[in-house]
């Protein structure tokens, strides 16, 4: 997966996104991101991890630094069978949607009145400027948080560090604790934090719904001088049904 940092080549992965590699390149050659590289290719020997390693870090290539507008912090990736595509929450076309991304769907109809496409793809709104990162980048086929204290923290925290080193201001959006202990890295005195109760079904009923979270950053990202996100997942072929 990774070019070993310590055998001297400067080149730390072909498949991370040049302009991302150029503001980590430091990360790359501290001694837990050596230690990741080593569990990964372990597991990778032993075991199958989600998501594919090619794409591990599609939420750097689909959202490149300069036009990140918006980051939305997941935890880790989906762990079963083809969900997980390297962008938090967002599951590919033709796989059924997973209950926290359903009911973010439900709030995006309730806030916005955009019905829920027939796939759960987010590409859309990474491709706007909407980086969907979660702090863990892989995981162990159907073993939840299983890559969890592995060094992915500490990566995604630099990277964290990274955008709200931006001087453009940028809308972080942090869904229940986990993401919300993520704050004490951004200046909010730049920056929005949007803070809230994660959509899963143990918490949406407890804040999410009704919290209007996609107009609140679409205001913000008009108050910055940017264009809204469009929210709408544009439709795959065949129709589905995800419900």
């Amino acid at each position: 997966m990774f070019d070993r940092v310590n055998s001297g080549s400067d080149d730390i992965t072909a498949l991370f996104p040049e302009d991302w590699k150029n503001l980590l390149r430091d990360e790359f050659s501290r001694s837990y991101f050596i230690e990741l590289q080593e569990f990964l290719d372990q597991e990778m020997k032993n075991h199958q991890i989600f998501p594919p390693k090619e794409k591990i870090f599609n939420a750097f290539k689909f959202t490149p630094y300069a036009k990140v507008k918006a980051l939305l912090l997941g935890q880790d990736p989906y762990h079963d069978d083809g969900q997980a595509h390297g962008l938090c929450f967002s599951v590919m076309p033709g796989v059924k949607l997973p209950p926290s991304l359903r009911n973010m769907f439900k709030e995006l109809d309730a806030d916005l009145g955009i019905p829920c496409s027939d796939n759960g793809c987010l590409e859309h709104w990474a491709k706007q400027g909407v980086m969907l990162l979660n702090t863990a980048l892989t995981v162990r086929a159907h073993e939840a948080a299983s890559h969890h204290g592995h060094g992915w923290e500490k990566f995604t925290d630099a990277v964290i560090r990274a955008v709200n080193d931006r001087p453009e201001p940028v809308v972080f959006v942090l869904w229940g604790g986990h993401a919300q202990k993520k704050a004490e890295l951004i200046d909010a005195s730049r920056h929005v934090v949007i803070s809230g109760a994660h959509p899963s079904p143990l918490s949406a009923y407890r804040g999410f719904f009704g919290s209007r979270p996609f107009s609140k950053i679409n205001q913000s990202l008009v108050q910055f001088g940017y264009s809204p996100i469009d929210w709408r997942i544009p439709d795959s072929q065949p129709q589905l049904s995800l419900f």
